[in-house]
């Protein structure tokens, strides 16, 4: 009943790790498909190691979390040891990675491509480095660039992973599936935004801003889903927000084929996959649908 198919991939489920939360190990990985999840995205990695930004690197806000962590990554080499080692028996694992250049994304998708089902490309993150992640996802040319240089050396789906700080999302996920990106994932945090201590009078990140997540987006990926289901034809994965079932049905709803959830396991726990598949399915039951595929889109019908 809960099966789901993104690009000819099968999920068991509709509900998958987000990356940058407990994707940095095979062990953390593995934990969250033993609790339910269906696939598991990791955390984004480059070519060579990263070290990110200096902590503090998040900080907990009124209905979510500021991170700025700077995209730290022990690089592409090291990353695939812990690729090797999670468990994609009747699992879907993907690969989570970043660059400055085509070349860059290309390379990474030689290195690791074996190791996984999936690669996502985050050309979307609103706190990296000048010239990675949102600097990418916010030009639709070099959207296009990034997506046709990693589709044309993988052999495994590419999934672009799109930023909301635009004016026109429907503009660049255009240009993802013009360039041949297998599906697309939104949204990625909101921002960047920032946190200020008031008792000493400076911001409380290192980086001063970052990446916004939680339940306060949910609304905006919702409207993202929504707004560029109806103008492409690859499958959509939303994730922004989501905590429980209704979230899940109301991103179905909106176009989505799948979820990704991150932030609400520092408040749910790891059992918020088990729980969200269990709830969905009463729901589904209660409801009459026999399959995901009779919920994907079903708030653009007419009333």
């Amino acid at each position: 009943m809960l099966r789901t198919n993104v690009c000819g991939v099968e999920f068991r489920n509709p509900l998958m790790l987000a990356a940058g939360v407990m994707g940095s190990n095979a062990s953390s990985m593995n934990w969250i498909l033993k609790s339910g999840a269906a696939g598991v995205v990791s955390k984004s990695f480059s070519l060579e190691p990263n070290p990110g930004y200096a902590n503090p690197t998040t900080v907990g806000v009124e209905c979510g979390i500021i991170n700025a962590i700077g995209l730290s990554n022990p690089g592409a080499e090291n990353f695939k040891e812990e690729l090797k080692r999670i468990d994609r028996k009747g699992n879907v694992s993907i690969a989570s990675i970043y660059g400055a250049t085509p070349e860059e994304f290309s390379k990474l998708v030689l290195k690791i491509e074996d190791y996984v089902d999936m690669i996502e490309l985050n050309i979307s993150c609103p706190h990296a480095m000048e010239g990675y992640g949102a600097s990418i996802g916010q030009d639709a040319n070099l959207t296009h660039k990034i997506v046709s240089a990693a589709k044309d050396s993988a052999n495994k789906p590419v999934i672009a992973k799109l930023t909301p700080n635009v004016t026109d999302i429907v503009e660049i996920a255009v240009a993802a599936q013009d360039a041949g990106a297998d599906a697309l994932t939104l949204i990625n945090s909101l921002g960047p935004g920032m946190k200020i201590n008031i008792d000493v009078a400076r911001p409380v990140l290192s980086n001063k801003f970052g990446g916004m997540s939680g339940k306060a987006i949910k609304p905006i990926a919702l409207r993202n889903v929504y707004t560029v289901y109806d103008n492409v034809d690859i499958p959509i994965i939303g994730v922004g927000g989501i905590s429980n079932f209704e979230d899940v049905v109301e991103f179905l709803f909106a176009g989505a084929r799948a979820v990704q959830i991150g932030t609400s396991i520092m408040d749910e726990g790891v059992e918020v996959f088990g729980k969200i598949n269990k709830d969905l399915e009463e729901f589904m039951n209660k409801k009459g649908y026999e399959s995901i595929d009779e919920m994907i889109g079903l708030a653009h019908g007419e009333l």
